[in-house]
């Protein structure tokens, strides 16, 4: 573990996190020892580790060559942060050939259970409708800025989940066999779910624009949402409304002065 003597407590809580004897979805265990795990204080120091060739946005980035894992310590759950460079780490050693950047994100963000990714296409949905990319503009969202991130990821983990859906047993497990074994990622596809890449994407692409629409949105809780919120803003309203006529009733009247006035010596915490 590599980090300044102000996060040297999280860093060693950070290499205890980082066991390296655990299962992965699909993989079975994987050794990803040895391992370097770098903690760099902030945006700027991640910009400049990586000398301007990766955003300092990021809150971690794996370099699966080197077993090495760079988190930035300034970001709230850098230890879920830890655990999804892990995973690319794992998928790497386990996978020799290469596999386009959505799957290895998406699969990192799936095999982690950051299911609360998703929750960027539901805000989608509930602003009207979501419209994915080809999986090669995927790719190219993932490297994009800071804005476009979290969609980017939301919509690689989906991917994953489409992909696990089109095989008869729900899981990654085939495909990640035949890529283990060194199959071509696009013949690994078709083997497994019978589909082209080019169908698959097709299929999606379809999949993200069904279940992540304003209607399925309202299906799903969305109505009651927007009623609750009807409701608060329509009482506020009428309390504002109400001001000057309450204001106008008080007008005229005299509050005495109780008599019997407490003192203040007299009174308990």
């Amino acid at each position: 573990m590599v980090a300044g003597r102000a996060t040297s407590a999280l860093a060693i809580h950070l290499a205890e996190a980082a066991d390296p004897i655990r299962r992965w979805p699909g993989l079975g265990t994987v050794d990803t020892l040895p391992l370097t795990l770098v903690l760099v204080p902030d945006s700027a120091s991640m910009s400049q580790a990586f000398r301007g060739r990766a955003p300092g946005w990021g809150a971690g980035f794996a370099l699966p060559a080197t077993r090495t894992v760079i988190l930035r310590a300034d970001l709230p759950d850098v230890e879920a942060t830890l655990h999804h460079e892990l995973a690319h780490l794992a998928l790497h050693a386990a996978v020799q050939v290469r596999v386009p950047l959505w799957f290895d994100e998406g699969y990192a963000a799936w095999s982690s259970g950051e299911w609360e990714r998703l929750e960027f296409l539901r805000m989608g949905a509930a602003l009207g409708g979501v419209t994915p990319p080809t999986l090669s503009g995927l790719d190219g969202m993932l490297r994009g800025s800071a804005r476009t991130a979290d969609v980017a990821y939301a919509l690689a983990t989906s991917a994953i989940i489409e992909l696990a859906r089109r095989n008869p047993t729900g899981t990654l497990n085939p495909i990640l066999f035949r890529l283990r074994e060194g199959t071509d990622f696009d013949m690994a596809l078709q083997q497994s779910t019978g589909l082209s890449l080019y169908q698959f994407e097709e299929t999606w692409q379809h999949a993200v624009r069904v279940r992540y629409n304003l209607a399925t949105w309202l299906l799903a809780g969305g109505f009651w949402s927007l009623a609750a919120g009807a409701v608060i803003l329509a009482t506020w309203y009428r309390r504002r409304a109400d001001r000057p006529r309450r204001a106008a009733l008080d007008e005229g009247w005299i509050v005495q002065a109780d008599a019997a006035a407490v003192d203040p010596d007299d009174s308990v915490g």
